[in-house]
């Protein structure tokens, strides 16, 4: 061996050395970095020949472990959506207040039936009356501001999609661009692990926002894709958005760098957007309808016993709630009997109309009076009442009011065989006495039959859009009204499998007049509205307004209720007796001090009421307290389950990471070690290199 060969083999050793010594440094260096993997070096022996010549640096690599990193990315993005949903459930449960406290929203309505209780043994008492008023205000106001409360979180949500999806479109474009880096780096022979810990980093960030999938490219760097396989980096940026419309269901969308701009969805499996997407499409809207559900019901049963009670002296006008459909629909359908009296300051009745729906008959005070059909009801009526009072409909409203303003007016129903149409009375349907007024057509039992008249305009479009379980976009649908006229013509058209929804579900009308879509078993989709230029009616309203299709109506129903105007400005008003229809001729029907009215009020909450099927609660009957109670409990359960599967998602996070760091981390001890290695194995080359030049010096005096 020559000592050209000799010194060229040290001078490898101290190079290699050195190099080591170069790693070493730097892993010192970054032993606090966030996100850094330590590096290491791969050599390798030197032939010639067969001839061993020194040493080569083969590698300076990572100590990445892909498993630890695929399980740490797994736990960042379950930790990711677990966190955004726990925070806005605790925030969404905090605007109801502690369950255990007596302030919270669900006491309001106990104190409003407590408010009638006490009011019930002393009717008179102008104190209690206005108390009563007073707690059912405040139980309102609650629901509405929980309700505005649940919407700003919703559009917290949107807010935070917005950034997110911004910031993800960010690491994106800097991921693919390390990827360049790392690829010159490799090809040249230099070191790219600088590279490839920020990119590292970067993955790391994005995993948070949404899970993906990495795999290594031959050239370096990675490929990412999201979960259905979309490439997202790796072979070019690619482009994410966020769909929204409203209260429509908001989706993502991905652009790949060879896609020519054409988007398509964006599925998640998990991932902060995941968790924000669920909260602003699922968890939110679902709590803001089943909380209408409740306001509605409550409002429902009060109104239920109000109208069937009056005040004293009777109101000398009674006017109706926008029902939202034309004088015919409105009178048809009814069964049952009531009566309708007109009294005086006295409640002593001055006509009285019984009314039989069954029967299509009339008896005025006592005596046969006109016969009617739902077309010609409310010209029989008036001609009934003759000219002691006058009924008008307009704008889908009843109206009814005494010629003299001195007298009143109370509606009472036939205690064998009430009045009955979609599951309420005659004057509860048209809401003549209603305590709780609201501009929704909250609870949507129109009691409109297949065979009765839309009322749309053909050619009007709603377009509505349908979104699978994990909250992708399927498709819209304009959905046009048709030529057919009746209701079940409109079902049809909803229906359709060209042009409406028949091929992911349907939409029924049930008995009470309501309209619900239900999806297909097979694949379950959600529905929503993107817009509606329907109108039943010149200024009527519009289909989704009048069956609550969609979450943009249901999901905000709970902040439209208030008082009753002439209520809340005279509690005089509230109606807390009864109308006597067997009280002698002559002698008061309406009686003051007469407490049944308001007894009937307090004792609303415990009547069994039929809740629609509303947020994850399914259809049900039980008493509006008991409702309360259940709805009080999902919630507080629902914040609960949240923050323990964060808890549960934050320790599995813990865990993989610490796995991950001691095996990628850098440990002082171990690079002490390897310093103190490399610093030898330099010394001991370096002497190698002195030795060949003793040697090379003695050979040269020799000559």
């Amino acid at each position: 061996m020559s000592l050209n060969t000799v010194l060229n083999i040290a001078t490898s050793g101290m190079m290699a050395a050195q190099t080591g010594l170069r790693v070493v440094s730097d892993n010192i260096a970054n032993v606090n970095t966030a996100g850094y993997v330590r590096k290491t070096i791969g050599q390798s022996n030197l032939v010639s020949n067969g001839m061993g010549v020194g040493v080569n640096i083969d590698t300076i690599k990572r100590a990445a472990d892909k498993f630890l990193q695929a399980a740490s990315l797994n736990a960042a993005s379950d930790s990711g959506r677990a966190a955004a949903l726990a925070g806005a459930l605790d925030s969404a449960q905090a605007l109801f207040g502690d369950p255990s406290a007596e302030t919270n929203f669900f006491s309001r309505l106990d104190d409003v039936f407590s408010a009638f209780s006490s009011a019930a043994d002393n009717p008179t008492s102008s104190l209690l009356r206005t108390q009563a008023v007073s707690k059912i205000e405040d139980f309102l106001a609650e629901s509405a501001r929980i309700t505005s409360g649940l919407s700003s979180l919703a559009k917290d949500a949107d807010g935070r999609i917005s950034a997110d999806v911004n910031r993800v479109n960010d690491l994106l474009k800097q991921i693919d661009g390390l990827n360049t880096d790392i690829t010159r780096a490799k090809t040249t022979g230099a070191d790219s692990t600088g590279s490839e810990n920020i990119q590292g980093g970067l993955i790391d960030e994005l995993s948070s926002l949404m899970n993906v999938q990495i795999s290594g490219r031959s050239n370096g760097g990675v490929i990412i894709r999201s979960i259905e396989g979309a490439s997202l980096a790796g072979e070019g940026a690619a482009t994410i958005g966020y769909q929204q419309s409203g209260a429509a269901n908001g989706y993502l969308t991905v652009s790949t760098a060879n896609s020519g701009g054409q988007a398509s969805t964006l599925l998640l499996g998990s991932g902060e957007l995941k968790g924000l997407l669920d909260l602003r499409n699922i968890e939110l809207p679902n709590i803001s309808d089943q909380l209408g559900e409740f306001v509605t019901r409550a409002a429902d049963e009060l109104n239920r016993a109000s109208n069937a009670s009056a005040s004293v002296p009777a109101p000398n006008s009674l006017q109706g709630r926008n029902t939202g459909l034309g004088s015919v629909e409105a009178f048809n359908g009814f069964s049952g009997k009531t009566t309708l009296a007109v009294t005086n300051a006295a409640g002593v009745i001055q006509k009285r109309v019984e009314i039989d729906f069954t029967a299509g008959t009339t008896l005025v005070d006592g005596v046969a009076g006109p016969s009617f059909t739902s077309a010609n009801f409310l010209t029989q009526l008036n001609s009934a009442l003759g000219g002691a009072a006058t009924a008008t409909f307009a704008d889908g409203a009843l109206s009814l009011a005494t010629t003299n303003t001195a007298n009143g007016l109370a509606i009472a129903d036939d205690p064998t065989t009430p009045s009955m149409k979609a599951g309420k009375g005659f004057s509860q349907f048209f809401g003549l006495n209603d305590i709780v007024r609201t501009s929704t057509f909250s609870p949507y039992e129109t009691g409109l039959q297949t065979t009765d008249p839309h009322g749309f305009t053909p050619g009007e479009t709603i377009t509505l859009r349908l979104t699978d379980v994990e909250g992708g976009r399927i498709r819209d649908l304009a959905v046009a009204v048709p030529t057919g006229t009746t209701m079940q013509d409109m079902v049809d058209a909803l229906n359709a499998r060209n042009g409406g929804v028949g091929l992911y579900g349907a939409f029924s009308l049930g008995s009470k007049g309501e309209l619900t879509f239900a999806s297909n078993g097979a694949s379950p989709v959600s529905l929503s509205v993107i817009a509606d230029d329907t109108e039943r009616g010149v200024g009527g309203p519009a289909m989704s307004q009048l069956f609550g299709i969609g979450p943009s109506e249901r999901s905000t129903r709970g902040g439209r209720f208030t008082v009753d105007t002439a209520m809340n400005a005279d509690p005089a008003r509230l109606p807390f007796a009864k109308l006597n229809l067997t009280a002698a001729a002559g002698t008061p029907a309406l009686a003051v001090g007469d407490g049944r009215g308001a007894l009937a009020l307090a004792k609303a909450g415990d009547n069994a009421a039929s809740f629609g099927a509303a947020g994850d609660a399914a259809a049900s009957s039980m008493s509006v307290l008991r409702y309360s109670a259940d709805f009080a409990g999902t919630i507080a359960r629902k914040a609960a389950t949240a923050e323990s599967r964060k808890d549960a998602a934050d320790s599995v996070k813990v865990e993989v990471d610490t796995q991950r760091q001691s095996q990628e981390g850098v440990n002082l001890d171990e690079e002490l070690i390897n310093l103190t290695t490399y610093q030898q194995a330099f010394n001991a080359s370096a002497r190698l290199i002195q030795a060949t030049k003793d040697m090379f010096d003695v050979l040269t005096n020799i000559i």
